[in-house]
């Protein structure tokens, strides 16, 4: 096999086309290898595999830089800079992160894994260059999903001031996670009918030079593109169209399903791990059906990741126009989410935590200084949610509950969380943001509230003395095991309090707990530092009650053991009770 013998890119420019496409066939061979057993992003790897040969046979990394756009189609990259083992043999896939990682390889020079970034992170490797007189290439890729991002398109719109070296390799399949959306695909597609030669064209409106490669999975035909563009003294777009999920059927076919994909049995393309039981995904997204058949004010809105929510593409067909999904475009999502509630209507954002982030202004200004009741789902905002270091969701807390006007949620179980997305809904007081649960499907038989016009106010689910426990969210259910702990060990039963509310304190309830508590503890699913736990802290400060806040240390952690993270921050009830205790 070739791909033994490559320890660094140097080691693929002594081949001839033959035994670089023979290369890409065993690295295919890789990819499926690991992704069969691990999962990840499938169809985006198989696809770029023979553009990533070409990069690397062309440019002298890493002296020529490459910046991958979210670095989901990395894989092929790190195997020709000496990472192959993590590919073909099962003891070293832990070896690796899924996205290019600097502590890896002296090849890699951001951790990325958001989306619609390379360009403007390559520009400044250009502009850095310059600065210091230096030479060489800087290449930012880029898919064609990633260019509905706004960010993408600000670099894009900069590149062209650089009057320097710097090659954006747009890779366009014609797909994002889904299918595309937006106007600018429009063009992108009569580029590819046209070969290129379309009279429109957004890059050069944008003023950088541009080429088109139609079969972006010849390596002959884009080592001879690269080498011409090589060492270039201006910006220039090289458009390349490749097949999203190339060499594996299955994946070549359901484009969608096959972005990224659990384990699977590389011979039927089965998945090999089942999930039985309920999933928050699929039920909201057939509670929100059910509400948008039943009132057509009702829209919900997806930024490019419809399937968090259980948007498969049948049912997308069945919302028609109550469902849009604005691509990679967070930010507008959340703006035109306001301008719907602000005309009357009833609008659902739902998008991962750790994709909110980039909405932090919108939700400040375009949403809650005018106070539109707008109705945000905040998916995967856990301990518990995706563990990779750029797609934690633990962050969510402080970033948004102390933005005035909203009203942030956390229930603690199935009825709750549909019984506060009902009311959110309906209201037209309030921008409100509703966490969906993270720890599981977990119902209770006892009635649940469906007004949550009372803002802020707790609600005591045990009534005990001695210990209050104010358990939030997820993390109820470890509130509940404490309490039983106490009880067994102390013979007294603790109070249990859903606070349901993040971005307040019932300062009524909390000053009654004085008369019987002298010990408080809150437990939150995200971090400590300008938390939840701190607000309550803060009313008892001048207080004779003690207080103990639980959560997670702020720092950034990267494929995690959830056990492992909940032992390192004392979040066992074996743990607490002997801190308490």
């Amino acid at each position: 096999m070739y791909i033994e013998k490559i320890k660094s890119p140097a080691d693929i420019k002594v081949l001839d086309t033959d035994q670089l496409n023979e290369l890409a066939s065993e690295i295919r061979t890789g990819l499926i290898n690991r992704l069969s057993k691990r999962g990840g992003h499938v169809g985006p790897n198989l696809g770029f595999v023979e553009a990533t040969i070409a990069l690397h046979y062309v440019f002298d990394s890493p002296k020529d830089k490459f910046v991958f756009d979210v670095s989901h189609q990395s894989y092929t990259h790190k195997m020709l800079t000496g990472r192959s083992a993590a590919y073909f043999e099962d003891e070293h896939f832990g070896d690796i992160s899924g996205y290019t990682n600097p502590e890896e390889s002296e090849h890699d020079f951001f951790n990325v894994g958001h989306t619609s970034t390379s360009v403007s992170l390559a520009s400044g490797l250009a502009k850095g260059r310059d600065l210091k007189g230096e030479s060489g290439n800087v290449i930012a890729i880029i898919g064609d999903g990633s260019l509905s991002g706004g960010e993408a398109l600000e670099g894009i719109d900069f590149a062209s001031e650089l009057e320097s070296n710097f090659i954006i390799l747009v890779n366009d399949n014609g797909m994002s996670i889904a299918e595309n959306y937006g106007g600018l695909y429009k063009n992108l597609k009569a580029l590819r009918d046209s070969d290129g030669k379309c009279e429109c064209n957004l890059f050069k409106a944008m003023g950088l030079d541009y080429t088109y490669v139609a079969d972006g999975n010849n390596i002959a035909e884009l080592i001879d593109t690269f080498k011409k563009v090589k060492d270039i003294d201006h910006p220039i777009v090289v458009h390349i169209n490749t097949l999203k999920g190339k060499g594996y059927k299955p994946a070549e076919t359901y484009k969608e399903d096959w972005h990224w994909h659990m384990p699977f049995d590389p011979a039927t393309g089965n998945t090999t791990v089942s999930f039985d039981g309920e999933d928050y995904g699929d039920m909201t997204c057939d509670y929100l059906m059910k509400k948008m058949k039943a009132d057509r004010s009702v829209v919900t809105i997806v930024a490019a990741v419809p399937t968090n929510i259980g948007f498969t593409e049948d049912k997308r067909k069945k919302a028609g126009k109550q469902f849009v999904d604005v691509g990679i475009a967070e930010e507008h999502a959340v703006a035109m989410a306001s301008g719907i509630a602000k005309a009357g209507g009833k609008p659902v954002f739902a998008t991962h935590s750790s994709f909110l982030q980039r909405t932090y202004d919108q939700i400040s200004q375009d949403l809650c200084i005018n106070s539109n009741p707008a109705t945000l789902l905040v998916n995967t905002a856990s301990v518990y949610g995706m563990n990779d270091i750029t797609h934690l969701g633990i962050y969510d807390i402080p970033m948004i509950s102390n933005i005035p006007n909203l009203v942030y949620l956390a229930p603690t179980n199935c009825e709750e969380y549909f019984a506060m997305l009902d009311w959110s809904i309906e209201q037209d007081k309030y921008p409100v943001a509703v966490r969906i649960p993270c720890n599981g499907v977990v119902h209770t038989d006892k009635p649940v509230d469906t007004d949550y016009s009372d803002i802020n106010k707790y609600k005591i689910t045990q009534q005990g003395r001695n210990t209050a426990i104010i358990a939030l969210g997820d993390f109820y259910q470890i509130g509940e095991e404490l309490a039983k702990l106490i009880e067994e060990k102390t013979g007294t039963a603790p109070t249990i309090v859903n606070p349901r509310y993040i971005t307040g304190i019932d300062s009524e309830l909390l000053e009654q707990l004085k008369a019987e508590h002298s010990v408080v503890v809150t437990l939150e699913d995200g971090i400590l530092d300008g938390g939840f736990g701190e607000k309550i802290a803060r009313f008892y400060g001048s207080s004779d009650v003690k207080v103990y806040n639980y959560g997670l240390k702020k720092k950034f952690i990267d494929r995690y053991s959830v056990e492992e993270v909940l032992k390192e921050n004392h979040l066992t009830p074996e743990q607490i009770y002997n801190d308490i205790f």
